[in-house]
Parts: C-alpha cells; sequence; structure tokens
C-alpha cells in the first residue's frame, strides 16, 4: 500500500513538472511548488521566489542606467527595468487577491542591484520625494510587507553611504515606513526567522527555511544561529571591504532542494593580498552542498573561488548577465571543473552578448546549457525534484523557450 501511494505521488509530482511546453506561456504557480525566477532586464539583477504557500519575496531589482558594456534592454528601452520587473511580477501572481510582495530583500547598495538616479528618472507619483529606478519604481507597482538590506538604520559600514543614490533610496524607505506600513529591518546572519512563510507555515515547517548566511562579513556557523565575523576589526580606512564583499546572502531550502543567492560576493585574489579579502571560502563553507546556486558577481573575474565551488558543488549554476564582462573564461573553466566537485552541472546564463561570444568562442559556448532567457527554477511539491525553465525575453508573453530536467534534489 505504501508502495502504491508513493507511486501515486511520484506520478503527480512528474505531471506537475511536465505541463510546461516549449512555446507555451508557463503554467500558473500552484500550491506547494516553489519558483524562483532570474528576470533579464539587460540592465541589472532581480530574483523573484514564490514560496510554496505563496509567500512571495523579491530579490534585488537593479537598474544601472546606459552605459557603453551593458546588454540590450528586454523586452525593450520603451519602459525603465524596474517597470518591466513589476510587470512580471503582476502576471505570476494572479493568486493573490492583494498584489503586493510580502519581502523585499536588498542584498547590497550598488545600482545594479537597486537602482540608480538618472536624467531622465521620473519621479514618484505617490507623494514621496525621490526617483524611480529599480527597487523604488517596483515599489511604485507593489506594497513591500517587509524590506530587509544589510546596514539599517545606520547605514555606516563599512563606510557611512551617502551618494545621490543612496539618498534616494532612504528617502523611499523613510516614505514606505511612514505612509504604507512598511516594515523594514536590517538582516540578521544566522537567523532562519526573517524571511518566514506566511500563509501556511505550519503545513511546511519541517521543509521549509530561509537561512541568513552573511552579511558585512558576519557569517553563519552552521550552528544553532551563531556567527563569527570574518572581516578584521583594524582594517585601514583606505583598505576597507568594498560594497560586493559586504553582500547579505541566502540559503532557500525546500525539502532536499537547497538555493543560495549571495549578491555579489567576490573571493579571487591577486597574490600576496591578505585573506580575509576572500570572504566566498568562508561563506561556501557554511553555505554546504546546494542544487542551485546564483553565481556570485555576475562570474565576473574577482569571484566564484575554486574552494567556494567544491563546497557548494550544484547541479544547476545560473549566471545573471548585463554587461560584456561577465562570464569570465577562467570562471567557467572553474565551473565546469570536475577536479572540483564530480559530476554533471548545467550552467544557465540569462544572455550572452554579441562580444561575449566572439571572446569565448563557440566551443565554450557549447558547454553552456542554455544561450539565454529569464531563468526559472521550478522545485516540485515537497522539494524532491526541479526543473530549470528558460523564458523568451523579447516581449512579455514570456514563453517557454527550453525545459531542463528533472533534476533530482541529493
Amino acid at each position: 500500500m505504501k508502495k502504491l501511494t508513493f507511486l501515486i505521488i511520484h506520478f503527480w509530482i512528474t505531471v506537475s513538472l511536465f505541463s510546461q511546453e516549449v512555446g507555451k506561456i508557463l503554467p500558473a504557480w500552484e500550491e506547494g511548488e516553489m519558483e524562483i525566477h532570474h528576470i533579464y532586464t539587460g540592465r541589472g539583477e532581480s530574483v523573484f521566489c514564490i514560496f510554496p504557500d505563496g509567500t512571495t519575496m523579491l530579490i534585488d531589482a537593479g537598474d544601472l542606467g546606459p552605459s557603453r558594456t551593458t546588454t540590450v534592454v528586454s523586452p525593450d528601452d520603451s519602459r525603465q527595468p524596474g517597470e518591466w520587473i513589476a510587470r512580471y511580477i503582476q502576471k505570476r501572481i494572479d493568486f493573490k487577491k492583494q498584489k503586493h510582495i510580502d519581502y523585499m530583500f536588498l542584498t547590497h547598495f550598488h545600482s545594479d542591484h537597486m537602482g540608480g538616479v538618472y536624467k531622465k528618472s521620473p519621479k514618484t507619483k505617490k507623494g514621496g520625494d525621490y526617483f524611480l529606478s529599480g527597487i523604488t519604481e517596483v515599489g511604485e507597482y507593489f506594497k513591500f510587507g517587509k524590506m530587509v538590506d544589510r546596514d539599517w538604520p545606520d547605514y555606516q559600514y563599512p563606510r557611512p553611504l551617502s551618494d545621490k543614490i543612496a539618498s534616494n533610496y532612504l528617502k523611499f524607505v523613510k516614505w514606505n515606513i511612514e505612509n504604507t506600513g512598511m516594515k523594514m529591518e536590517r538582516f540578521v546572519p544566522g537567523s532562519n526567522e526573517q524571511f518566514t512563510l506566511l500563509n501556511d507555515p505550519y503545513k511546511y515547517k519541517d521543509l521549509f527555511e530561509v537561512r541568513n548566511i552573511v552579511s558585512n562579513g558576519e557569517i553563519w556557523t552552521g550552528v544553532g544561529r551563531t556567527t563569527r565575523h570574518f572581516f578584521p576589526k583594524d582594517v585601514p580606512e583606505g583598505d576597507l571591504p568594498d560594497e560586493n564583499k559586504c553582500s547579505a546572502g541566502i540559503r532557500i531550502s525546500y525539502g532536499a532542494f537547497d538555493y543560495f543567492n549571495g549578491g555579489d560576493l567576490t573571493g579571487r585574489l591577486p597574490l600576496y593580498t591578505p585573506e580575509w579579502k576572500d570572504i566566498e571560502t568562508p561563506v561556501g563553507k557554511s553555505v554546504g552542498p546546494v542544487e542551485v546556486c546564483e553565481v556570485n558577481h555576475h562570474a565576473y573575474i574577482d569571484a566564484m573561488t575554486d574552494s567556494f565551488i567544491s563546497s557548494v558543488r550544484p547541479q544547476v549554476f545560473v549566471i545573471q548577465v548585463w554587461d560584456i564582462y561577465h562570464l569570465s573564461y577562467n570562471v567557467l573553466k572553474s565551473l565546469l571543473s570536475q577536479g572540483l566537485y564530480p559530476g554533471k552541472r548545467d550552467i544557465f546564463p540569462t544572455n550572452i552578448p554579441e562580444a561575449t561570444q566572439v571572446y569565448m568562442g563557440e566551443t565554450n559556448l557549447k558547454t553552456l546549457a542554455g544561450r539565454g532567457g529569464h531563468v526559472v527554477i521550478k522545485v516540485a511539491p515537497g522539494g524532491s525534484q526541479f526543473k530549470v525553465i528558460l523564458l523568451t525575453t523579447d516581449d512579455e508573453f514570456c514563453c517557454v523557450n527550453s525545459i531542463h530536467g528533472p533534476y533530482l534534489c541529493r
């Protein structure tokens, strides 16, 4: 009887996972599934999550603005990235009666993750004194239930946050706390209680967790909620850790499935560089093996150390690309290295710019599992297996372009 029950459950999980069809619109989220959407706009990074009970989280919403090295704006330049992100999310949360985002999590204070302020940036129509770009623009369309960043409310570490981009962001935060009831919190390394299920937590209490791994150089030890400070306290003013190294990172777990997102953490160092500047190595040991890892710092030349890769050893790497310098050749070789850990692994970039294609060459490009698109991780109920689905980005239909898997969670 138990065997029959298992086969029936397995059948329905498989049917759910295979209900997507190439050329068709991605079916709506269903209760029990988990979706992680890596949204491609060509101007920054954004990840939208729907947890098993329908709780939602947005990780970053970037808008770098126009640059000679950025990729093509997607779907087109008729709207800013923040609005494109909001419109994408709107279609995925039709199941919600109230159109809001439960958690807004900002990994660090760089414009490709939070938005900037540019000559043509429009001002909010809600009454606040801030401009719309990235997170602030998504906030024009959705209320955020709780917002979390790495340094609220002081914004002094490792140096005061005082430029015009930061000032605009702080005005947005202040206005929403006072006018929309948005809760604001500082990211707490080691915690597994800052991002919890809100709709049916009891049903998934033994299956689901968001664990805060790192922020400002403070790393979870893997024991309880204890952490250790990795950055030294006596760093000279001119050698303070940069914004990328201070990134906050989380591990999302559902059943046997684990996913890591660490913003723009870096660790590849020139010779004779102090060891503390490689934050990736201790973070990787804290995270442990995962099924899917969003590649740190867009696979740029200073990220994804061999030790980090060998610690997390995912089945799937996702690279959010917006620049021709992303997807470094040396990093690609490390991601593929069987010497770092054995077994098959698939690499999915959200885009491969033409200049990068020429630089990489067709032989290296063939090692990639996909050539671009919105990268969706769709986890089956219970978290025993998942699929990777690439969606088209040239219009808002976001049709299924290719389906990969299923991958069995280890």
